[in-house]
């Protein structure tokens, strides 16, 4: 599936219309006076969120966008049609910013939300508005007013209440089709994932909570290294941090070195990051079993550290209920 998470763009509103000169002809009034209409208002740049997007792709071919222009006033006080507005619709959970200045314009977290981000050039008036005593037959008549234009930044951050992390072919995509409807591509090496899968968490009593499995950290991301900043920026909305862990990893000194690696990058890349709330799963134990003697040590480590932690198989489904039960007593019974 294409996915696409950063756009930039040019948006331009539309330029308001000339008002007219024009003068009555009438038959029997051979010197009417002023009649001239004023020109169109220029259309306006507008963003909507919706939830039927779920990546900035429509922005990966066209990139420039332009509202319609106001027409011409005519005749007989006939005023120019308004240019048609543009209307952009983005996915919810968009940011749209400033490229030049990194002035946040809109964060369109809600299906529906929407902003009037340029607003269309004023039309010019006719010469109808200049006649005065001294001046019966004007012939003078206002140009339209240009429309605006922004070069924009727009930025996808995925909304989500859970979001899954953990080094990479930890597991987490597992969890995530087993826990939720998602379907995600499931392989066995690392980066599978190079997308925020989503996926519904159903409880019994129609509860729901959406769950977002972020792609694998690596020692780095903080700073760029593999997709770096495009896996962080996703969690940042998060509620709770679901950190699987691979009972089958071999670290090199301290038994918590792989859960250590993303705490170090969440909190290097945002220091808030670290300090959410967190439940720990420890995948794959279908390999030890539950009471192997290394899963015991790994619990005891993390409730050294004040984490709760549950040991579970994403491919059987073994524990995987503790983890749904955490999970609503964290959000619905608190």
């Amino acid at each position: 599936m294409d996915f696409l998470d950063e756009a930039l763009i040019t948006v331009k509103s539309g330029d308001g219309g000339r008002g007219c000169v024009s003068f009555r002809r009438e038959k029997y009034t051979p010197k009417g006076g002023p009649d001239g209409g004023d020109g169109g208002d220029g259309g306006n740049v507008l963003f909507r969120a919706t939830e039927r997007l779920n990546s900035l792709i429509p922005f990966r071919f066209q990139r420039q966008f332009r509202a319609q222009n106001g027409q011409p006033g005519k005749g007989k006080n006939q005023k120019g049609k308004d240019g048609k507005d543009v209307v952009l619709e983005v996915p919810v959970g968009t940011i749209i910013y400033d490229d030049e200045t990194g002035q946040i314009f809109a964060d369109l977290t809600r299906d529906s939300d929407e902003i009037l981000l340029l607003k269309g050039g004023k039309g010019g008036r006719g010469n109808q508005h200049f006649a005065t005593p001294r001046r019966q037959a004007p012939r003078m008549a206002q140009p339209g007013l240009p429309g605006e234009q922004k070069m924009l930044r727009l930025s996808l951050k995925v909304l989500a209440d859970v979001g899954l992390v953990g080094l990479p072919n930890a597991g987490k995509s597992t969890l995530l089709s087993r826990l939720t409807t998602a379907r995600p591509k499931i392989d066995s090496y690392p980066f599978t994932t190079l997308i925020p899968n989503l996926g519904i968490l159903t409880f019994d009593d129609d509860k729901t909570l959406t769950m977002a499995d972020i792609p694998g950290l690596i020692d780095g991301a903080s700073r760029g290294r593999g997709l770096g900043h495009h896996f962080l920026k996703h969690i940042e909305r998060t509620r709770l941090l679901l950190h699987v862990l691979d009972i089958t990893y071999t670290p090199k000194d301290d038994i918590l070195e792989d859960f250590m690696v993303v705490l170090e990058e969440l909190k290097k890349y945002n220091l808030f990051l670290a300090g959410m709330d967190q439940i720990v799963v420890i995948n794959k134990i279908d390999l030890y079993g539950p009471e192997h003697r290394r899963i015991r040590e790994l619990k005891a480590a993390l409730k050294e550290r004040g984490f709760q932690a549950h040991a579970v198989s994403a491919l059987t489904g073994e524990g995987l209920e503790e983890v749904r039960e955490a999970l609503a007593v964290r959000f619905f019974r608190e």
